[in-house]
């Protein structure tokens, strides 16, 4: 799990290549927020790649597949007691490490969790995770995200 502020993104991507075997999975968490570089954290900065996961999955040793996840749960939520009300959208170009995190997230009491598709859609969720700061900040609360309309058989792939 690579979980940095975006401003360390990709010099621990290198001080951690080194470590990093093919078919390991990691799974990456940053949100190329503004407030990084001093700006909001209502802001997404541009990233050359695409999307922070896209700069990880560039600067990973070959072999290593890398998937985006957890972008749109607090972590606060995620450190309390009560189940997670929310859903964890799950991206990636390999589609085994993809079913393996998403069976992970599901041992999270309440999350439920999404094939997201290509790690192409990772600018997507991460820029997501800007809106659910700002409602966090307007109204003093810990919002996640919830996908509604699909079938439970949609969460069990």
């Amino acid at each position: 799990m690579l979980t940095v502020p975006f401003e360390a993104h990709a010099e621990t991507l290198k001080h951690l290549k080194p470590a990093l075997r093919a078919g390991q999975i990691l799974v990456d968490t940053t949100v190329p927020l503004a407030a990084s570089v001093g700006g909001r954290a209502t802001r997404i900065l541009g990233v050359w790649q695409g999307s922070a996961a896209q700069e990880a999955a560039e600067l990973a040793t070959e072999g290593v597949s890398v998937v985006a996840a957890f972008h749109n749960t607090s972590a606060e939520v995620l450190r309390g007691d009560d189940d997670v009300d929310c859903d964890v959208i799950v991206c990636g170009d390999d589609k085994e490490a993809c079913r393996t995190i998403r069976g992970l997230a599901r041992k999270i009491p309440g999350v439920r969790a999404l094939d997201g598709g290509k790690l192409e859609n990772a600018r997507i969720v991460e820029q997501i995770t800007a809106l659910l700061i700002g409602f966090n900040i307007r109204h003093k609360g810990h919002a996640g995200l919830r996908i509604t309309g699909l079938s439970a058989e949609a969460y069990e792939l």
